[in-house]
């Protein structure tokens, strides 16, 4: 203690500054809001990252009628979203995120919902109830507390531009959509030359935003509102299997026992060399009489939506 007490004081004026330096730069850096959201969603993450939604998504299975309706839940968000957002663009806690040339997505998931809908898209699809609730969030968000719009926005724009990219690979994969780009153009941004870069830089904006620190923990605590509303979606998802599971049984839908014609059963034909199929049932045709029933496709699609958007959160 004694060395220490003369080390301090044999310190000129520069030196003492110069050894609270670090501290003060560490300091800095944890009150930063990029880092304060990264810590403070740790625990959201690593429930949202070990869903079976997303190990699925990422494995590539998914369908291309779920994929589909996917695309409409996240039409749904990013319009309630930057309609928020274009209403902001001035708030001083949220003007410098506000960039729709480099990052809006609602023109190109429109794009996106020709292609797979066609021209009376609008017609056609609908918000589920679990969609809606998180739509009305966004909305009272823009309306009544506008600097917490910075959870969403980072939340949704830097996982697009970090983990989406993977998706958009997986899809087309899986899909076989065009390697072109129609059906995945919610994922280009044209604007954007180089992702990294410009993450590095909107953390940077972000960061110098002028917030006190309790304004940035009303942000973290609306990011992990964010997770929780992805999570209701999952909810949703296991009353759809409780129903149709009630649905089958009512509705009598006979189930292949894999031993059928090989050609009216695509389970059979991949298993059928590994000795997989005894004592298990098809699934293809409860697969089927889910996408049959409106009810419960909307309820899939959203689900596989925000997971995939749980899953850009993993990799930003």
């Amino acid at each position: 203690m004694s060395v220490e007490l003369e080390t301090a004081e044999g310190m000129d004026e520069s030196e003492k500054k110069s050894s609270r330096a670090p501290a003060r730069e560490n300091h800095t850096k944890m009150a930063d809001l990029s880092e304060l959201l990264k810590e403070g969603t740790k625990e959201a993450h690593d429930r949202a990252e070990n869903t079976q939604f997303v190990k699925d998504f990422l494995k590539g299975n998914i369908r291309k009628e779920l994929f589909k309706l996917a695309t409409a839940a996240l039409y749904f968000t990013y319009s309630a979203l930057e309609e928020e957002m274009d209403h902001n663009k001035d708030h001083p806690a949220f003007a410098p995120l506000y960039f729709p040339m480099e990052l809006h997505r609602k023109e190109a998931l429109i794009k996106d919902m020709l292609y797979f809908f066609g021209k009376d898209w609008e017609k056609q699809v609908q918000c589920s109830e679990a969609t809606r609730k998180y739509v009305e969030r966004i909305h009272y968000v823009g309306q009544k507390e506008p600097e917490l719009l910075v959870a969403h926005a980072y939340t949704r724009y830097m996982g697009d531009l970090s983990g989406g990219q993977v998706l958009k690979k997986v899809a087309q994969r899986a899909l076989k959509l065009p390697s072109t780009g129609e059906g995945t153009q919610f994922y280009l941004f044209e604007n954007v030359n180089n992702a990294q870069q410009f993450k590095q830089f909107y953390r940077a904006r972000m960061n110098a935003l002028d917030l006190n620190l309790k304004t940035k923990e009303k942000i973290v605590e609306e990011a992990n509102k964010a997770f929780e509303y992805n999570m209701q979606i999952f909810n949703e998802l296991d009353q759809a299997g409780s129903l149709l599971a009630k649905e089958t049984v009512e509705d009598g839908l006979p189930m292949h026992n894999g031993k059928g014609d090989v050609q009216k059963c695509p389970y059979y034909v991949a298993k059928q060399d590994k000795g997989a199929l005894e004592g298990r049932s098809c699934p293809f045709r409860t697969a089927l009489s889910v996408l049959s029933k409106p009810s419960l496709q909307f309820i899939l699609a959203t689900s596989v939506a925000l997971a995939a958007g749980l899953l850009a959160w993993y990799y930003i």
